[in-house]
């Protein structure tokens, strides 16, 4: 049947049409029925039923569903029933805990790509990866569906090497620097990263500070080639698109299935065209990998698949009991950041990191005592200089330096109401705390650590300095600092023990 589209901007959770009731007795279809509507394209929809609001021959839409298919205002569409697709009945065998087949988990994917599954039944794959999981062959034929709904980048040069982090500490702005140390010693790296979803500063968040990471996959392609390493945010390109379309959904949920993670990874590098793939895993508490049982776990099925796809995958297990350096918040990170590419030695965290995680790569190319190469790398301003060649090359400024970045006016030290030593600082609070005062949306939010875990601290030190781009969001990182202390100080001398004596 034929019907006039009426499309507003609304929130909905699905895509959702609105018809009058006895158009919905035309076509044979009940609330929550799926239809096809098609215009110059097609999508599938749910139906709603809107009683005496909706004139019959006419469709309510969302003006996304409307351009989805190609139609505005008063534009005409035809909406018939829509079967449910086989890729049902597949969520279903997993849900009793079967393993499917690949051509099975191809049209699962291909049906979130084109909408043929409502969110509701996406969520019940998510919720059946979540409880039954999938063995490692059934990951990779996930991983490689996942790959081809999107762009795959061809280099003319290989090896292409990559680094990724789990992710889960707060402070790890390690990314441009291992990507300059590896670029600068001859080998491409060019280098996707995320924004933040749960995080206080994710690495595409702090590198926008200083040059653009909005880059086409052309664009890409040709700065990797000739500079040899780029600073991009993956969401830019059409790589593995229905990826994040399941991260929207997973999110509210709470939950993110083992495979999910896994595929999520992996086709991102698949699409990249990498050969070479070291993954960082920060382990400690409060943070996505709590234990060493739990790291090596991944490690062994992140290697797994990189021999199933074709991609030689190392992993690097890492510390992440507390921050990472002193910084978290974009431009905080970015100046901490750079300020070791110009030569700062401070802090030792990060440049120890950055360099075990670049020797690695080296290594993976050839270069034997990776770690030490590396160092020499950046300690001799090789890496600053490719640094600022990739800046360059994203439209930052060639003049670039540490000191031009300048966060939030406004700011509050949080002082030490007890001496002692810090036992530990908890993640969790940091980043709570991080992204009260606005970071990552506000790029000059965040804090500034000055005591870290096992150092000495007095009354009265300052622990950490909060920074906000207004007075309300200080006010409010302040009292969530109060409510939430992420430092956990004691003294040495936990018990007194006396002797009994004799009269």
């Amino acid at each position: 049947m034929k019907f006039k589209v009426k499309a507003y901007v609304m929130n909905s959770s699905e895509q959702t049409i609105l018809l009058a009731d006895e158009d919905s007795l035309a076509i044979g279809v009940k609330e929550n029925d799926r239809v096809s509507v098609t215009g110059y394209r097609s999508a599938i929809a749910v139906v709603t039923h809107a009683k005496d609001i909706v004139p019959r021959g006419t469709v309510i839409m969302t003006k996304d569903l409307a351009d989805r298919i190609g139609v505005g205002n008063d534009g005409e569409v035809d909406i018939k029933y829509a079967h449910a697709p086989d890729s049902v009945r597949f969520i279903r065998k997993k849900m009793d805990g079967e393993r499917l087949e690949k051509e099975q988990i191809e049209a699962i994917v291909n049906d979130i790509l084109d909408n043929r599954l409502s969110k509701i039944e996406v969520s019940a794959w998510l919720t059946a990866l979540y409880i039954n999981g999938m063995d490692i062959d059934e990951i990779a034929d996930f991983t490689m569906a996942m790959a081809n709904t999107g762009d795959i980048v061809k280099f003319s040069r290989s090896p292409v090497f990559d680094f990724h982090s789990l992710g889960g500490v707060p402070g790890n702005k390690i990314t441009p620097i291992v990507v300059s140390i590896v670029a600068a010693a001859g080998f491409m790296i060019p280098k996707t990263s995320s924004r933040a979803i749960s995080s206080a500063c994710g690495t595409s968040d702090f590198v926008e500070t200083f040059c653009d990471v909005e880059l086409e996959s052309s664009k890409l392609k040709a700065i990797s080639e000739d500079v040899g390493g780029v600073f991009s945010w993956g969401g830019s390109m059409n790589l593995a698109p229905v990826d994040d379309l399941v991260i929207d959904i997973e999110h509210p949920l709470g939950i993110n299935p083992r495979a999910q993670m896994l595929a999520s990874i992996m086709s991102k590098k698949v699409a990249m065209g990498s050969t070479h793939l070291l993954v960082d895993i920060p382990m400690g508490r409060d943070t996505k990998v709590p234990t060493l049982e739990s790291a090596k776990a991944y490690a062994r099925d992140l290697m797994d698949l990189g021999d199933r796809i074709g991609m030689h995958v190392e992993c690097a297990i890492t510390y992440a009991d507390q921050p990472i350096g002193t910084a978290v918040g974009p431009i905080l990170e970015a100046k901490e950041c750079i300020s070791i590419l110009e030569g700062d030695k401070h802090p030792a965290s990060v440049i120890e990191k950055a360099v075990e995680c670049a020797g690695i790569i080296l290594e993976m190319g050839g270069i034997p005592n990776g770690a030490v190469r590396a160092k020499e790398i950046l300690d001799s301003g090789e890496a600053y200089k490719k640094f600022m060649e990739i800046v360059v090359a994203q439209n930052g400024r060639p003049d670039l330096k540490s000191s031009d970045l300048v966060p939030g006016e406004f700011t509050q030290d949080i002082i030490a109401s007890s001496s002692g030593y810090v036992h530990s600082i908890r993640n969790k609070n940091v980043v709570l705390i991080a992204k009260t005062a606005g970071s990552p949306s506000d790029k000059g939010a965040g804090l500034k650590i000055f005591k870290k875990k096992g150092q000495r601290v007095e009354q009265g030190d300052v622990l950490m300095t909060i920074y906000a781009e207004s007075e309300a969001k200080l006010k409010r990182a302040v009292e969530m600092a109060i409510s939430n202390n992420p430092f956990d100080i004691e003294g040495m001398l936990l018990k007194r023990v006396a002797g009994i004596k004799s009269i």
